[in-house]
Order: C-alpha cells, then structure tokens, then sequence
C-alpha cells in the first residue's frame, strides 16, 4: 500500500503559526467592531455631516445592555450623536481647534466638555445615591488627626476667597471625599471637586480657578444630591481652570 501523505511539509510549529496569525486576525477585526459602540457616527470635521459607517470589518452590531434597578435597556450603536457646538468660532480649515464664545469653563468645549450622562445619580448597590453630605452620612466622619475643612474659608488660585466650606460631599460605597460644598460669600452654594483642593490648618486653597469662578459653577438641582449628568459639568468647569481661569495659563510658555 502506498504512502499516504496528509499534511505534506507541515510541521507543528508551522501549523501554530497559521493558528495564531488567524487567530490575531479575528481579534483586529472584533476590536475593531468593538471599538464603534460609542462615540460613533463619525462626522465630518468642519459641517458636522455623518461620515460613511464602514464596511462589515469596521462596524459593530448594536449590542443591547440591561440596566439595573428596573432602568430599562440601552442599545450602542444607535446612531445617536450630540449636536455641534455653537458657542464656537467657524474652523476655517480640518483640525484646527474650536475656540470658544463667551465663558470658556461653561462652553462644553475642549478641557471644559463633558459627556451627556444621565440626569440622575450614580447608585450603589442597594439603590440609593453613592454621592451624599457627610450630614446625610452619619456612619462616615473625618479622621480625628486630619484637619477637619468644615468652616475654613477657601481661595482660588488667586488668593481670592470665594467663602466658606459648609460640608463635606463622599461616596458611600468607596467612603472617599468626593467634593467640599462651599458657602458663597454672595449667597448659594457650589460644589469643589476634592483633587482640585489643598487642604491646610487655616484655609483651603483651590489652584483649578480664581476666587470668584468658583461661584460661577454650575449649580445643582437639588441640594443633597448631585446627578451624573450634574457632575460631569461640575469637573469640566474646573478642569477646564487649568487652561482658561487666567489669561497666562492659555498662552504658551516659550
């Protein structure tokens, strides 16, 4: 009987190479359908005009998740997309950056966007809003040998002091600080988000804005609850600080 010859040349080492290279291929093409879940459609840089959505290796099925505590579904992609901004100067040509009209830490542009989440607090896992006053948090307190910021003035990167710190905003389910609620001078109250503060023994220093812009942020719709749609435009206004607050910080160095 003649030999019979399956494989030819092919050895153990060749056939895990051609495993692999099929292999790493197909994950491109998942991560690459993946990846189209948010943030799609693309559209054109200067009009706004949807873009093509691609061909089957660069576009991914919509995928439907179940919210929690009875929210209902959401599907992505869903051909969803934010408007163009128009508190912003006219590109004049592709890839050049907006600039913004009017206030720049509320423009929603550049260091100052923020995502349009949910108008509704983040929860944790028995329902209930993660991001409290500590006066609603009775079990959480503030380590006997830290310096306690409740009633220390608070001053911008200018030295102006915008008023003083009423309370102390942490998240129940990490029992972190997640913002200072300050007492404006002029009246009402904002919100601090806690990486942007110092804290000493005789006042609390914010180097993200200028004394008076920390009575500019944006307020919240109720006073013992933030949203999450609330908090991302709260930490846009203040990051966007490290580049706008002053004139200086948005010139170059050189």
């Amino acid at each position: 009987m003649p030999n019979v010859i399956l494989v030819g040349g092919l050895d153990i080492a060749e056939l895990a190479f051609y495993m692999f290279s099929a292999f790493f291929l197909g994950l491109i093409i998942y991560l690459r359908r993946e990846d189209r879940r948010e943030g799609y459609p693309r559209e054109e840089d200067l009009t706004g005009a949807p873009l093509p959505e691609g061909g089957l290796f660069a576009r991914g099925t919509p995928k439907t998740f179940t919210l929690p505590f009875g929210r209902g579904t959401v599907s992505v992609p869903n051909g969803d997309r934010d408007a163009m901004p128009q508190n912003v100067t006219a590109r004049s040509t592709p890839g050049t950056p907006f600039e913004p009209l009017g206030n720049p830490l509320t423009s929603g542009v550049g260091p100052a966007a923020y995502a349009m989440r949910a108008d509704r607090p983040d929860v944790d896992m028995f329902n209930k809003p993660r991001i409290v006053p500590m006066r609603l948090a009775e079990h959480i307190s503030v380590e006997g040998r830290d310096t306690d910021p409740r009633g220390l003035p608070i001053a911008g990167c200018d030295h102006g002091v915008a008023g003083t710190v009423r309370d102390i905003w942490v998240d129940r389910a990490e029992h972190v600080i997640r913002y200072l609620e300050v007492a404006l001078n002029d009246g009402g109250m904002a919100l601090v988000p806690m990486p942007m503060v110092r804290i000493t023994e005789r006042y609390v220093d914010c180097d993200a804005v200028t004394g008076a812009q920390i009575g500019g942020a944006p307020q919240l719709a109720s006073p013992d609850q933030i949203t999450l749609l609330e908090e991302e435009k709260v930490q846009a206004y203040f990051v966007a600080g490290y580049l706008w607050a002053t004139p200086e910080r948005s010139e170059p160095k050189l």
